[in-house]
């Protein structure tokens, strides 16, 4: 207690005597009240030497996080807190966070403490003496390991390391990791391309550069979660999907577009198996098959696309039944379209696949333009309200 109440008080003299701000660690948090004085106490003895202030960027955890560091913050000056009401994710969390604070370098770390705190100073380090933009704690790199990680995780893990080095313009052993520091100057010039999209905020920043990154790792050894539960779901790996389309596609598509038009692929291929189905194995009239099987298949798509496309406005309890009307009847509406726009084609002489191809794309932005109107109504802008910090 002591030794905290000492280190307090050389801080204060540090602010009073005017020395400049140098790292600003920022947390990103959704219920980690446990984790949060254990990580603080984590980060005073490593830094010591270095001027610094934590900055954490809580979701309106239920668990009362916000509240817990706004009275720490009360009594501790390096600490500050960023509380997001109405807005949900790490990447977008740790963007808002970067630009609360004045530092000139900025650590993006978990505050579950499977990130070595320690190596904190050699990545600073790296990062002011050999002019980087970015220095990455590393598990894949000689002397890193993923720890504990279940064989499941970790193979989920280097799947999407491997999909996100055929995307990034940089030569990155984990671009999955969630632990780095960065130059703020290299983040002013890169943050207007970023996507803001799920929770690997390391790949979003050098996917999105206009130029080559210099950039080196450190390793380290991932650590077993002590307190509180994993933030890992399905959620995270379709918000993964998303910011991998996202950088393919190079901003020339809506994100949520491509996506949706993905979920419209996988439903003609249910559309046809159920189709197949019923017309080989049953003795149900074709019209009465085809009829069915388009019916499986709205509700299919509408499913998933509740969950992936449209997963930040997803419809839950007593409106999911209107929402699936609202969608068969866009969907018909736009069944119709695409085969009248078809036809018109045809008549005019347009080549028969060049016809089906322009019938189904005009009926592909009906159905998402009338569903993200009517059925997913982007609700957050009528309680959205500002973020409060100190």
């Amino acid at each position: 207690m002591a030794k905290v109440e000492s280190s307090r008080r050389l801080n204060l003299l540090d602010r009073e005597e005017g020395r400049a701000m140098e790292l600003a660690l920022v947390v990103p948090t959704y219920n980690e009240s446990a984790n949060i004085q254990p990580l603080l106490a984590a980060l005073e003895p490593v830094l010591q030497g270095i001027e610094w202030e934590v900055v954490f960027v809580d979701d309106d955890s239920p668990d009362g996080t916000a509240d817990l560091v706004r009275g720490l913050a009360v009594k501790n000056p390096r600490v500050r807190i960023v509380h997001r009401i109405g807005r949900k994710g790490l990447a977008s969390a740790c963007i808002e966070g970067i630009l609360a604070t004045a530092a000139p370098y900025v650590a993006v770390m978990d505050a579950d403490l499977q990130h070595d705190e320690s190596i904190l100073p050699e990545m600073l380090r790296l990062l002011k003496s050999q002019d980087l933009d970015l220095v990455v704690g590393s598990r894949n790199v000689e002397g890193g390991s993923m720890g504990g990680f279940e064989r499941k995780r970790v193979l989920l893990s280097r799947v999407g390391s491997y999909l996100a080095r055929k995307v990034c313009r940089a030569d990155l052993s984990d671009p999955m990791s969630g632990f780095f520091v960065l130059n703020r100057q290299f983040f002013d010039e890169e943050v207007r391309r970023l996507s803001g999209v799920g929770f690997k905020i390391l790949f979003d920043i050098v996917a999105s550069s206009s130029r080559p990154v210099r950039l080196k790792e450190v390793p380290y050894g991932f650590r077993s979660r002590q307190r509180g539960e994993s933030k890992l779901d399905v959620n995270i790996g379709v918000e993964y999907l998303s910011l991998l389309v996202d950088k393919l596609i190079g901003g020339l598509l809506p994100t949520r577009f491509v996506l949706f038009s993905l979920v419209g692929g996988l439903g003609v291929g249910i559309h046809l198996g159920i189709l197949a189905l019923l017309h080989f194995w049953t003795t149900l009239p074709f019209a009465y098959a085809q009829g069915t099987a388009t019916l499986v298949a709205m509700i299919c798509n509408f499913l998933v696309n509740n969950v992936m496309t449209f997963r930040d406005r997803r419809l839950r309890g007593s409106h999911l039944v209107p929402g699936l009307l609202k969608y068969c009847a866009a969907c018909s509406i736009g069944a119709v379209i695409n085969v009248s726009f078809a036809q018109f084609l045809a008549r005019s002489g347009v080549v028969w696949y060049l016809a089906g191809f322009g019938g189904l794309t005009i009926s592909s932005v009906w159905n998402y333009w009338v569903n993200t109107i009517l059925t997913w109504r982007d609700k957050t802008r009528l309680t959205r309200r500002p973020s409060t910090s100190s």
